[in-house]
């Protein structure tokens, strides 16, 4: 059966942390490592209720500023600082731009509940027929209701369409309900990979 639609995770995929040094940089001036300063925001219990939408991005970083022990005031300057290496990979948004006239593209992202606005500020909104994003319908993934949901909007059928996550076990429960999935390592990897799917 052909493909008819691909869909893509955002963080670590089309967005990835290129730069480890601002990151790393903010984590020694707290007391923390590289690894200790991605689980304040990633790791926490927090940052699990805002990726499900129970609590706003804004919530969460109220928390984060909490547990390192910082005035609210200092949110900005600590967001900023953290996401300062973090780069979009234009290769990845002109290939899925590229699909749109033969083949639906969608996003599923385990996200905080401002990413459907930044991606429209970074103006790639357009690469999506939709986005399906944890913090908006309440689902995580690796939970299979959030890929059916994503598969529902977009009218295809799981064998019709493509995963493509760096978190194998998102990849594999996708597969589990006949999506192809397409493990995240390289932009390369990942064209190269998406294309020999689509060519049957």
């Amino acid at each position: 059966m052909s493909i008819r639609a691909v869909y893509f995770d955002l963080g670590g995929v089309i967005l990835r942390t290129e730069e480890k040094g601002p990151r790393a940089e903010l984590g020694k001036s707290l007391g923390l490592d590289y690894d200790g300063m991605d689980r304040v925001v990633f790791g926490s219990e927090s940052a699990q209720q805002a990726a499900l939408g129970i609590i706003s991005r804004e919530q969460h970083w109220r928390n984060v500023a909490r547990a390192l022990n910082l005035p609210e005031s200092e949110i900005p300057r600590c967001s900023e600082a953290f996401f300062a290496g973090d780069r979009t990979d234009p290769a990845l948004v002109d290939f899925l731009r590229s699909l749109r006239p033969t083949c639906k593209v969608g996003l599923i992202s385990n996200a905080f509940s401002d990413l459907r606005e930044w991606v429209v500020q970074q103006k790639f909104d357009d690469v999506f027929d939709d986005m399906t994003i944890s913090s908006e319908i309440g689902i995580t993934k690796p939970d299979a209701r959030i890929y059916r949901q994503a598969l529902e909007k977009l009218n295809v059928r799981p064998e019709e369409a493509v995963f493509v996550d760096d978190m194998p076990a998102n990849v594999e429960a996708a597969t589990a309900l006949g999506v192809r999935g397409v493990v995240f390592k390289t932009s390369g990897q990942a064209i190269a990979d998406i294309k020999k799917l689509l060519a049957g």
